[in-house]
Formats: C-alpha cells, structure tokens, sequence
C-alpha cells in the first residue's frame, strides 16, 4: 500500500549558529553549504520530500539565511495547481510575546504553530537540514499509521562502538520505544538499550552484529499531539526533551531504516561525506534516477579542460581547467577555474558564484581559482576563493586547529580557506 501524504507538512529545521561547522557557516546558514560540487545540504531533504510525494514544506531557521532564502526561492517553484511550496520561516518578532529568537528546535516549531492550523494538516513531519541519506517518507508513515502510534521516529542500527556519539532508543518487541539515552557511554546506560541482534534480522534488516537502534532525528507526529507537547511544556529541543516526554505518555514507534546516512554537523564529517561521494561506487548514489537530488537549474557552459589528468572525482558545469593538471579523488565545484601545472588532492573545492572575465585583474589583484604552479592538498577551499600562484597548501605538521579571522583556518585537522579569501603568491603552509 502506498500511504498518500497529502496531509502532512514536513517543517525542517536549519539549525542553530552551526558552529561545528564554522567557518563555512561564518557568513550562510547550514543548510546553505554547499554539497557535491553543485548541491546544498538542504537540497536532500527537500528532495526526499518531493520523490516521497510530499510537496508542502517549511524550512525554520534564523542565522544567516539570506543566501539559504535566496536558493529555496530560485529552486523550489510548484505550479499554481499542485499546492505546492517550500518557504523559509525566519525567527522574527511580532506582536505576540515570545515571538524572538528561537532558543532551540522545539521552541522553533512552537513559535511557528500558527502555520500549522490548517485543517488539512493532520501529520506533521520533522526533518533536518544537515543529513545526507535518501529516504522514502512514505513507508515511514506506512509504519506510523499502521502502529497506531501518536508518533514515529527513525532508528539505524549501528554498533556499539559507535552508540556513545548518537542517541540510542531502546524499543520492545512490537517496535514501542521504551527508553532513550543520548550518548551512552557506560557498559551500565548500553545494557539498558542494547537490542538482540536477531529482533533486527527478523525485521528484514541484517543486523551484522549490530545492537543498538540510534535516533536519526527525524520524526513524524500526529499535529494534535505534537502541539499539545509544545503548548503544555517548555522545552526547548525536540531529541533531548520532546521525544523523551512523549515516551511518557503516548506511543512512539520506530520505524527502521538501514540505507547510507551521515549528520554533516562537523567540518570532518562534511570533508569525509563529500570525498566519499567522488569514488567509483560512493556510499550514497546522487545518480540515482528514481529518487534525484534536485537543487537550483543553472545556465552554465560545459566544462573546459586542457592537458588533466583526474581520477575519481566530481567536476561541475562552468569550470576552466588548464595544462598538465592533476586532480584526485576531490570534489570541484561550480565555475573553478584551475591554472597549469596544478595538483590537486583530497580537496573539497566550492567553485565560485560568478564567471570571472579571463586577462589581467584591476590593480594586480589575484584571480579566482586556483594559480599556476599551485599544490593544494586535504583542503577545502570554500567559494569565491583566489588563490595565487606558486601556492602550497598542505597541513604537513598535522596542526588540528588554528586561526579564528584568518583567511586560511584549520579545522579538525582539515586547511580551510574561507569564502572570498585571498591567498598571495608564493605562499607556503
């Protein structure tokens, strides 16, 4: 049975300041960062929405979200006759008292129940904007209405070894979550959710050993209990105190899910997600043609490329690339241009927002892209960067962090150089 969701919103959260993710998020909201050369990171939920048949959405943020704005706007247009639409909900003050900034995920959604006081809405489904996996909502709610359940939260099985960074629910044989713990790090707070591998097996999931069940954040209510938890209480953060308040008194049911999922919610995940994505068989398929990732059409030129030589990686429309050019196993965005004799290697490079005219710049200044002669590796190079020639950008001392206002800052061990930054020629790291 395929379950129609024709009355459910789907409300996704942007997030706060992004600060595990700074300083790609100094001057974008997270949803914003770009994504596999050519993609936001919002652009995955809002995708799993539209291929779930699901095509009504609210985006809730309020850091930095100009840009974010500006890209739901230029992408996401529905006929006039489908209904559909994705807006952003920005935190703003109105006459109402309590209506400032958003103090948390669950006070986000509860500053914004008025959106919500359709009839038509009878579910409500709670996303994040920071995830990248591919998920059919449907079954989901297939799970949520044939359990009865007043709401349903997706779980993945991972090992324990991996339990202590995720929160681990603990669920019953009918698949009623019981109990929840966020980052269990005790033998003690692991024997109280550890699942019996087999209960998972039997569920046509092979659980490889696999005993624990870890929240993937993402929820869907029934409206009139979601907003009676809001209304009645005032908490502030959906995983930490929603869900475990509505374990108390209504039933939650899991919904298990074993495909490709990753929280890009530090630079080294958002490094590692993206370079996984440029491998021969990536973890998570962006061809896929039954389930596309859609984001903004763009009228770009094809890429140009001189004497290069690349090997697994991603290159996106608009780039000019010259001779005796080497690029692995990196991911190069929109409108790069790449100078000769460069070499490039593990780097996550954003490309620009604008086609810079070829020739001399005013006053000597740097072009944007990447100079003759420059060496860029485990980089990432975020958008609108110039970098000079003769450049060698390698953490070769293995420096983990550095550098708050610089141009060029690491992160978790990874060199970033930050939007519309300037590095001069001849420079060394």
């Amino acid at each position: 049975m395929i379950m129609d969701l024709s009355n459910t919103i789907a409300l996704i959260l942007g997030g706060g300041r992004g600060t595990r993710l700074f300083p790609l998020t100094k001057i974008r909201a997270k949803p914003a960062v770009p994504l596999a050369a050519k993609y936001r990171l919002i652009d995955i939920p809002i995708s799993n929405c539209i291929n779930s048949g699901l095509n009504r959405a609210y985006v809730l943020t309020q850091f930095l979200s100009e840009s974010l704005h500006r890209h739901l706007r230029q992408t996401y247009t529905f006929d006039h006759f489908s209904g559909g639409f994705v807006e952003l909900l920005a935190a703003q003050q109105t006459v109402d008292e309590g209506t400032d900034w958003y103090q948390g995920t669950a006070d986000a959604v509860r500053k914004n129940l008025v959106h919500l006081e359709e009839d038509w809405i009878k579910h409500v489904l709670i996303l994040s904007g920071d995830q990248l996996y591919r998920m059919d909502f449907r079954e989901m709610m297939k799970t949520h209405i044939e359990s009865g359940a007043a709401a349903t939260i997706a779980g993945i099985p991972v090992n324990r070894e991996d339990a202590s960074a995720l929160g681990i629910m603990q669920v019953d044989d009918d698949g009623r979550v019981q109990g929840f713990i966020e980052k269990p790090k005790t033998e003690e707070e692991l024997a109280k959710v550890r699942m019996d591998p087999a209960w998972i097996d039997a569920r046509g999931i092979p659980s490889h050993g696999r005993d624990c069940l870890a929240s993937m954040g993402l929820y869907i209510f029934n409206k009139d209990v979601m907003v009676d938890l809001l209304r009645s209480t005032d908490h502030e953060d959906f995983g930490k105190e929603v869900f475990p308040e509505a374990l108390k008194s209504h039933k939650v049911q899991v919904h298990l899910f074993d495909g490709y999922w990753e929280d890009i919610g530090t630079i080294r995940a958002f490094y590692e997600a993206n370079l996984s994505l440029a491998g021969k068989n990536p973890p998570f398929d962006i061809r896929n043609r039954q389930a596309p990732i859609y984001s903004r059409p763009r009228f770009l030129p094809p890429t140009i490329m001189g004497d290069t030589k690349i090997t697994g990686s991603l290159i996106a429309d608009g780039c000019r690339i010259g001779d005796n050019v080497t690029i692995e196993n990196s991911v190069i965005g929109l409108r790069t241009v790449i100078g000769d004799n460069v070499t490039i290697k593990d780097c996550v490079v954003m490309g620009a927002d604008h086609i810079e005219d070829a020739g001399p710049q005013a006053n000597g200044a740097v072009p944007t892209g990447i100079g003759d002669g420059s060496t860029i590796v485990g980089t990432i190079l975020d958008k609108n960067c110039r970098i000079g020639q003769n450049v060698k950008i390698v953490n070769e001392k293995g420096i983990e962090n550095q550098g708050e206002d610089e141009p060029l800052q690491v992160r978790d061990g990874i060199p970033i150089v930050i939007k519309n930054a300037t590095i001069e020629d001849g420079f060394v790291m």
